[in-house]
């Protein structure tokens, strides 16, 4: 059996992703699911040959992955998923290592997993340091490009929403909303951390597990409960909308500098 291991945080993705291998990856046996960089460094170093296949999200609970791979040496072959697409892709797959994107297509999982079959039958092992190079590369893209709209649903019509026309993102219930400047609430296909992969960090901020802000909605900002602050966007949430304290300082950076 070859041993897999999944580096993902969200609950939702982990499901569908141990449903895809199951379907998609004969031979495959998942012997951990872990959610953050500290867990997964800890795993490794302490199960140095516990998998020959590591499926890992880039955005983790503390952190990008790639923080991993500069923390202790990874022998087994690494699919990486994320619905961020640029030119790395290519690098990623030309490098023994391979990149999916989300949503993952069964087809390209199958030929990603028969690649990872192949390297470990004939004992070669993935070019890791290409990938933290093709990391670095990517890392100080300039020209990034994000998505400039979203296709949903809404009853039996498609609707088309701009980038733009986004005020704010939030999760709920499992399930993640935009929230349009003209106050209708969408649901959207992509959970809050892909959402987050999605948007361009000069116009969106993470400002808690919960929620993604435009620096269009901002309206007014007051302190709350400390160091926390608070915020009043338009259109007007129907709960608060606080700054978790972690993220406060991060908040008013990107404020002053965009």
């Amino acid at each position: 059996m070859i041993k897999v291991l999944i580096v993902e945080d969200e609950i939702p993705a982990q499901i569908t992703l141990k449903k895809l291998i199951d379907k998609c990856c004969p031979d495959s046996q998942i012997v951990m699911t872990l959610t953050s960089v500290n867990s997964t460094v800890k795993w490794l170093e302490e199960n140095p040959n516990g998998a020959d296949v590591i499926f890992m999200d880039v955005e983790l609970s503390d952190g990008i992955c790639f923080e991993i791979f500069e923390k202790v040496k990874i022998s087994a072959n690494v699919i990486i998923t994320t619905a961020y697409d640029n030119y790395a892709i290519t690098a990623f797959k030309i490098n023994s290592l391979d990149y999916l994107l989300k949503p993952i297509i069964e087809e390209e999982l199958k030929r990603a997993w028969t690649r990872c079959v192949e390297r470990i039958e004939t004992h070669r092992e993935p070019n890791i340091e290409a990938l933290l190079d093709i990391v670095s590369k990517v890392g100080n893209q300039a020209d990034k490009e994000y998505k400039k709209r979203f296709i949903v649903k809404a009853g039996e019509k498609i609707v088309i929403i701009p980038v733009d026309d986004i005020a704010y993102c939030y999760s709920e219930d499992k399930s993640t909303y935009a929230v349009c400047r003209n106050g209708a609430r969408r649901l959207l296909d992509y959970s809050l951390d892909t959402m987050q992969e999605m948007l361009d960090p000069k116009l969106f901020f993470r400002i808690s597990r919960s929620c993604i802000v435009s620096i269009n909605s901002i309206e007014n900002i007051s302190k709350h409960l400390g160091t926390r602050l608070k915020l009043q966007l338009n259109p007007k949430a129907e709960e608060d909308v606080v700054v978790s304290r972690s993220r406060t300082s991060d908040f008013l950076e990107w404020l002053d500098n965009n």
